[in-house]
């Protein structure tokens, strides 16, 4: 039959890219126009075909985060870090307050906030309370604070704590039932040298303080080794070593004192 015969004289090429195949055939004495049957480039074939890199392109690393800029992902170690932190920033800012007030002492400077760390106990307080809740502290003559008390009860408390502050050159004197004079005579070299040397003190106490914090924290958070959390949490505790480092430069610098 003449279908059969097209049939088997079909010659279908899918080698070339281009090809397309034609059935030639004649019977009966009709000859039969070529007639295309099959293209070899078929959208299934396109769909499979896969492009490459070429050399002249080179992929961008801009947008690749370092190990060390990675931020702190996990939600409990970004709690723990904020908590340490925070307790080191007190620590730090409490010393920063502390050496403006050495600084202003060693100047000859004389201000209300030089008694500032006076914690005064008292019998029925287990928790010792700032100076300023029990009286007021003012300045006479450009070289004496005047301690007023609210309650003359508390008067020989107020003294003791006065004594006990370790405030270079506070020497307290009670002028009456509510009143305690501290002469400041302007400081001279070895009281200079008392003043930073009393710094010095609190900046260690202050650094073993932003330690402790740190290593309560590695400890709470367990974190393995060479993680981004020990990362972070190492360079917060240097951060703040170096803080308490450059207020005590600083202090020593204002006040004349060699190393």
């Amino acid at each position: 039959m003449l279908t059969q015969s097209l049939l088997r004289n079909a010659r279908i090429s899918l080698g070339r890219p281009h090809c397309r195949t034609y059935v030639l055939s004649s019977g009966h004495g009709v000859s039969v126009a070529a007639t295309p049957l099959l293209s070899c480039r078929s959208s299934a074939v396109r769909t499979c075909f896969r492009g490459y890199a070429t050399k002249n392109k080179v992929k961008s690393t801009s947008t690749i985060v370092p190990g060390s800029q990675q931020p702190i992902t996990d939600e409990a170690a970004r709690q723990e870090y904020a908590k340490a932190e925070a307790a080191m920033k007190t620590s730090v800012d409490w010393f920063r307050k502390e050496c403006a007030a050495s600084e202003a002492r060693a100047m000859g400077r004389v201000t209300p906030a030089l008694l500032s760390p006076v914690r005064v106990k008292l019998p029925d307080n287990p928790k010792p309370m700032k100076l300023e809740d029990l009286a007021t502290v003012g300045v006479r003559e450009g070289t004496t604070l005047l301690v007023t008390l609210f309650n003359e009860h508390t008067v020989k408390h107020v003294e003791a704590a006065l004594y006990e502050s370790g405030i270079p050159g506070v020497v307290p004197h009670r002028q009456d039932s509510r009143t305690i004079k501290v002469p400041l005579p302007r400081p001279t070299i070895e009281a200079r040298k008392e003043i930073f040397a009393a710094a010095k003190r609190k900046a260690e106490e202050i650094r073993v303080q932003i330690r402790k914090q740190h290593a309560a924290s590695l400890k709470r958070g367990k974190y393995e080794k060479r993680s981004v959390e020990l990362e972070e949490f190492q360079k917060l505790n240097d951060k703040y070593i170096k803080e308490v480092d450059k207020i005590l430069a600083d202090l020593q610098k204002a006040t004349g004192m060699s190393k």
